[in-house]
Formats: structure tokens, C-alpha cells, sequence
């Protein structure tokens, strides 16, 4: 759990540093949104809860959706995020909404 919110900090951090342009990224801008007080959506390493979590996502995060499908019940999306492009993942749609 340490690692995870460790993770998610670094990712903030990267976040707040935007060194490419909105032109070089691709994809449509999405806010990570509904996770739960002191929770963060996982950033995973595959489309599916059975991959690595890479990083935590709190709420208000913008990412860049590059690409979404349908794996059994729940739909997932390709990811970057916005100001690191750099770092990247699935993510389920529940928790985007676009800006």
C-alpha cells in the first residue's frame, strides 16, 4: 500500500510538470473522477485487474484516453497522462470523465 501511495505522489509531482504540448500527447483529454475519499484509481499495466498496478490516480488527474474496449464486464481505456506522457496504462472508464 506504502508503494502505491508513494507511486501516486510521484505521479502528481510529474504531473504538475508539463514539458510536451497538448499537440504531441494524441488523445482526448479525460479527469479522473468518482474514486472514494482516500482511494485512487489504479493505473494498470494491462487492460484488466489481473495486471501490475503501476501508479494511483487521485481524483482530478487529467490523463489523455488514446484508445478504449470492452474486456468482459467492464470497459477499459489506454491512457497517458497528460503532462507525462511518459507514464502510461489502462484505466476503467467509470472513473473519466472528459474535459
Amino acid at each position: 500500500m506504502h508503494r502505491i501511495i508513494a507511486c501516486a505522489l510521484v505521479v502528481c509531482g510529474l504531473a504538475a510538470c508539463d514539458t510536451a504540448g497538448p499537440a504531441a500527447l494524441g488523445g482526448v483529454r479525460y479527469e479522473v473522477t468518482g474514486v472514494e475519499e482516500g482511494d485512487m484509481l489504479k493505473l494498470r499495466a494491462g487492460p484488466g485487474t489481473g495486471y501490475t498496478i503501476q501508479a494511483g490516480l487521485p481524483n482530478g488527474t487529467v490523463v489523455r484516453v488514446k484508445d478504449c474496449s470492452r474486456i468482459g464486464g467492464t470497459r477499459w481505456c489506454e491512457v497517458a497522462l497528460d503532462g507525462t506522457p511518459g507514464m502510461a496504462g489502462y484505466v476503467s472508464q467509470t472513473y473519466l470523465q472528459r474535459v
